[in-house]
């Protein structure tokens, strides 16, 4: 079984990744390849998602993404993941699950390595603008509207449309 992961994986950064935007003209069939390359390396995947061009999740085995959602062109991410239904993510976006350690004034950060990974989860019918970050550990609520450019920091509650650096509630949706 792992096998066949560490074979999708290979292929998916191969060529995958490398095939254009499900949008461009000359896609031919590139969304289905890299769905189903994709479905073989995360942990669940749900009917018609859509994971864009450029597209990097490190070694995706602790990614799980609900149907009818997606990641943009050009989106970094890593597990642990878990992704809703119907969620939308624009362009280049991140999602961070670790951060480098920094509490030891006396060794170099360098060499003080990683936090542990938290897991970042998105509810269903989220809608992540552009270039929007988010930081480890957030649990981003149901139909929430993260704006492009949002730094996510901190949880977000259903409903709520937030920007900034850090991100702030703008309003809620009714």
């Amino acid at each position: 079984m792992n096998i066949i992961k560490n074979i999708c994986l290979i292929l998916y950064y191969l060529i995958g990744r490398h095939l254009p935007a499900s949008q461009s003209p000359y896609s031919f069939g590139a969304k289905k390849i890299r769905y189903v390359l994709c479905k073989k390396v995360f942990n669940k995947t749900g009917k018609n998602v859509n994971i864009e061009h450029g597209v990097f999740f490190g070694r995706g085995f602790d990614i799980e993404i609900g149907e009818n959602s997606g990641l943009g062109i050009n989106c970094r991410v890593s597990g642990p993941l878990k992704i809703g239904k119907n969620v939308m993510m624009g362009p280049e976006v991140m999602i961070y699950t670790s951060n480098h350690k920094i509490d030891d004034v006396n060794i170099p950060m360098i060499f003080q390595g990683d936090t542990p990974k938290e897991l970042v989860e998105i509810e269903d019918d989220v809608w992540i603008g552009a270039r929007a970050i988010i930081l480890p550990g957030v649990k981003i609520g149901k139909g929430s509207v993260i704006a492009a450019g949002a730094v996510v920091t901190k949880d977000v509650p259903p409903y709520a449309v937030v920007g900034g650096n850090p991100a702030k509630i703008i309003k809620f949706r009714k």
